[in-house]
């Protein structure tokens, strides 16, 4: 199995975005000294008193100066706020900073009503699917140069390394995301940790419906990867313990409360108790929105979720009440998988 990070760039309690983007490139020289595969970052707007992670564009170029051999992307770009050009230029000029490390995730989602219109952003498209299917086509198409001639962008070229182009990813939760990547044969990465009820379907309608297309860089056969909100310590109730923090954050997000995320203790409190260990065994329909173990838990859990799914990457998503408590999870995953 394949392990991958993707990191929101938190922002630690009475600490600055600076602190958290130290953080950050803390993580990925970790995850590349564990050998772990990816290193992404994460796009979200408007939470900066928890989340630092607004422009992954601009963060990769310096996780490619501060890291050698990681493959680096973003876990994703929401496209539906940007124009496809700009965003094929950005992961050109990364390519040129990293040749052939780059992964140019792509995926879509609406914040605040406040923050889609200061990003100039239309909640409002007839067909959204149609729409996010053209362009994650367009970013292909200008990474690729592979406009036909006489299309109006044949002339536009954008700089690259040469060497590589960006690795196309069609990141979502749900089937509509999955046919999309199907329809465009690009490899696909569900997240689970959203929507965890919908992977076994998402992945059905990914397989059946693949297809090798005409677009440059489409894939020969589909190829997947979960990410998965795990919680990994020595102890399975150590990391049940962890794991409050994650499962109360959930808890105020249902109730509208964005942004936030508690101490250990008062997720405990929250959450009406230390949240039940992860059993080591799932039902065959049970997917839990947030994992957690000891390393040999947690190498059983993603053995039997990758399994379920048919596929040999994971990519560990995390919500922790510290840099330590992640850090340490990272390191124990890693241990318990073998990749150290």
């Amino acid at each position: 199995m394949d392990l991958s990070v993707v990191d929101l760039s938190p922002v630690p309690n009475d600490g600055t975005a600076s602190d958290a983007y130290a953080n950050t490139v803390e993580a990925a020289q970790q995850a590349e000294k564990l050998g772990y595969s990816r290193f992404w970052v994460a796009e979200h707007h408007s939470m900066a008193d928890t989340i630092a992670g607004t422009t992954p564009e601009v963060l990769l170029g310096h996780l490619a100066a501060e890291t050698e051999s990681i493959r680096l992307g973003s876990g994703a770009v929401l496209l539906n706020h940007y124009s496809p050009f700009k965003v094929a230029e950005q992961f050109g000029v990364l390519d040129s900073l990293a040749p052939g490390r780059i992964d140019a995730g792509l995926g879509r989602a609406n914040g605040s009503p406040a923050a889609d219109q200061a990003l100039g952003t239309d909640r409002h498209i007839q067909n959204p699917d149609e729409d996010h299917a053209e362009k994650i086509e367009a970013v292909v198409n200008h990474l690729y140069d592979d406009y036909p001639d006489g299309h109006p962008y044949s002339d536009l070229q954008i700089p690259r390394s040469g060497e590589d182009v960006p690795t196309p990813w069609v990141l979502g939760s749900s089937p509509s995301s999955a046919a999309i990547a199907a329809e465009l044969g690009l490899p696909y990465c569900f997240a689970a940790f959203i929507r965890p009820q919908l992977a076994t379907r998402s992945f059905e309608t990914y397989r059946e419906q693949f297809q090798s297309s005409s677009l440059a860089g489409s894939i020969g056969e589909p190829q997947g990867m979960i990410a998965v909100n795990a919680v990994c310590a020595e102890t399975d109730e150590e990391a049940a313990r962890l794991r409050a923090v994650a499962e109360a954050s959930y808890q105020r997000m249902q109730r509208g409360v964005v942004g936030t995320r508690p101490s250990i203790e008062e997720a405990i409190d929250e959450f009406g108790g230390v949240p039940e260990p992860t059993p080591a065994t799932l039902t065959a329909d049970e997917w839990p929105r947030a994992i957690s173990g000891s390393p040999e838990t947690i190498s059983s859990l993603l053995e039997r979720l990758t399994e379920r799914v048919g596929v040999d990457e994971v990519m560990i998503q995390h919500i922790h009440a510290t840099h330590t408590d992640a850090f340490r999870s990272h390191e124990l995953i890693a241990e318990g998988i073998g990749l150290t």
